[in-house]
């Protein structure tokens, strides 16, 4: 833990980001491969119809995992700020508010999805031959998410502290248990789609597990008491408020990816039936290897920027921004010209059926064309996150899925037919790259005023939390 200021102030910037960046790349794909476990074993073993049921509950599934990252990330970046300006007490207080959000959230909403489960489903477009199997996965899929939820904290709050690979250890085993137990209850011994939902919760009991064995170090570190007594004691609003408000930008943007899949699976439902929403599943799973690589180098530079933030080192800051962008954008570009080269190789892999292949190979070309463009609008993202600028986060984080992407593809699907839904993708890709890239220019220009703001929360919030500025 006492090491944390030398690694943030003395490392090279390209470097400190690479340390970061391998690890959540590799983590977030880890993450994904998660994802995928339970598609390839329905897929291969129960049939088209489960794909269909995974692909009407992946919106649930995102919903926690977003509650997860809404936690996680914004209580990283607060550690992290504090890190700078070399504040423990405030650090020993946001890991213990950061707990007690986490169980409350992961009661409620679990429960209230479940209660609501049959209208929920209809919604997200089940049909009478998808329902009840979507409806069995999720009843136990609700379970994992306090495990989640828990563990994505822990890992990242240990990421806070430079500790970059326990959160890919963590997700390393939890991906290992998935598959086994995959093979064992829906391979084997043929459980079905419950199985595969078994088998997502023990994983995630195990992440969370992991997760705390290193995790003890900060407990221990800091004096950390986790009891209902101590949280309630050391219960902050102005803290809890704050971790909501820097995390809340990456909730909404796993969120509005949720809610175009949930917006194109009845666009396209419409006009495809089931075999589209199989498509669909498919296109977006194989798809998320771009963002991952995007989002991940993103995240990787908000802990360094908030950390150069808090210090006062505005310049670092800047050289970290762009830095991450030109790593972001290069990465993608190389992905994806693997991807559109490969695509039916890769997608075959999840589709037998030689008609849906084939329209699935041109619907994820269309997809992934323009991806490599987000780098600078996933980055701004995290930037603001870092910075304490919730507004313009979260002014940002809804643009591409929800002002670009939804017009666009109840548009296009009108005039073009479902192929139209996914010329949307590239489309929202190019608008929110162009208004980042301005936004960019802008900031640079704005350099004077962000070290008078800087200079004034110093002075007026000495050792707080920075304030969420607009």
């Amino acid at each position: 833990m006492g090491n944390s200021n030398n690694i943030f102030s003395k490392e090279n910037t390209s470097r400190l980001l690479l340390r970061f960046a391998v690890p959540a790349i590799i983590s977030l794909l880890v993450v994904e491969i998660y994802a995928m476990v339970d598609t390839v074993f329905v897929g291969r073993y129960i049939g088209v119809n489960a794909i269909a049921a995974l692909t009407i509950a992946f919106p649930i599934q995102k919903l926690l995992s977003a509650i997860g990252l809404l936690i996680a990330i914004g209580t990283s970046t607060h550690i992290s700020r504090n890190l700078g300006e070399k504040n423990p007490t405030e650090i020993k207080k946001t890991i213990v508010n950061s707990f007690f959000i986490s169980i409350i959230l992961m009661m409620l909403v679990p429960f209230i999805i479940y209660v609501f489960r049959s209208p929920i489903l209809d919604k997200l477009g089940a049909s009478p031959l998808t329902y009840s199997l979507a409806e069995d996965y999720v009843s136990l899929v609700l379970l994992s998410g306090i495990f989640q939820c828990l563990g994505m904290v822990m890992s990242y709050v240990m990421t806070s502290f430079g500790k970059t690979k326990v959160n890919l250890y963590a997700n390393a085993l939890g991906v290992l248990v998935n598959i086994i137990l995959d093979y064992i209850l829906v391979a084997k011994l043929q459980v079905g789609i419950e199985g595969a939902a078994i088998s997502t919760v023990v994983s995630q009991v195990a992440v969370s597990a992991f997760a705390f064995y290193y995790f003890r170090e900060a407990i221990s570190y800091y004096k950390i008491k986790l009891s209902l007594r101590a949280a309630l004691h050391s219960l902050k609003k102005n803290i809890i408020y704050s971790i909501l408000a820097i995390g809340f930008s990456t909730f909404i943007v796993e969120i509005s990816d949720a809610t175009g899949t949930v917006i194109l699976n009845n666009l396209l439902y419409s006009s495809g039936g089931d075999s589209a929403i199989t498509i669909i599943g498919a296109v977006t799973k194989v798809s998320m290897f771009m963002y991952i690589i995007i989002i991940g180098i993103s995240s990787a530079m908000q802990p360094i920027a908030a950390y150069n933030y808090g210090a006062g080192k505005l310049d670092k800051v800047k050289e970290t921004v762009y830095t991450t962008i030109k790593m972001a954008i290069i990465s993608s570009v190389v992905l994806a010209l693997f991807m559109g080269i490969f695509t039916r190789e890769i997608l075959g892999f999840f589709l037998k059926d030689t008609e849906i292949l084939s329209r699935a190979v041109k619907s994820f070309r269309i997809c992934i064309s323009l991806i490599p463009l987000t780098g600078v609008y996933y980055v701004l993202i995290y930037y603001y996150q870092a910075i304490g600028r919730a507004k313009k986060g979260f002014l940002l984080s809804i643009f591409r899925d929800i002002i670009a992407f939804i017009p666009l593809a109840i548009t296009l699907v009108q005039v073009l037919g479902t192929l139209g839904g996914w010329f949307a993708y590239p489309l929202a890709d190019f608008l929110s790259a162009s208004i980042s890239v301005y936004l960019l220019v802008k900031s640079h220009k704005g350099k004077k005023k962000l070290e008078k703001e800087r200079e004034v929360q110093v002075e007026v919030f000495p050792g707080k939390e920075l304030p969420l500025t607009s």
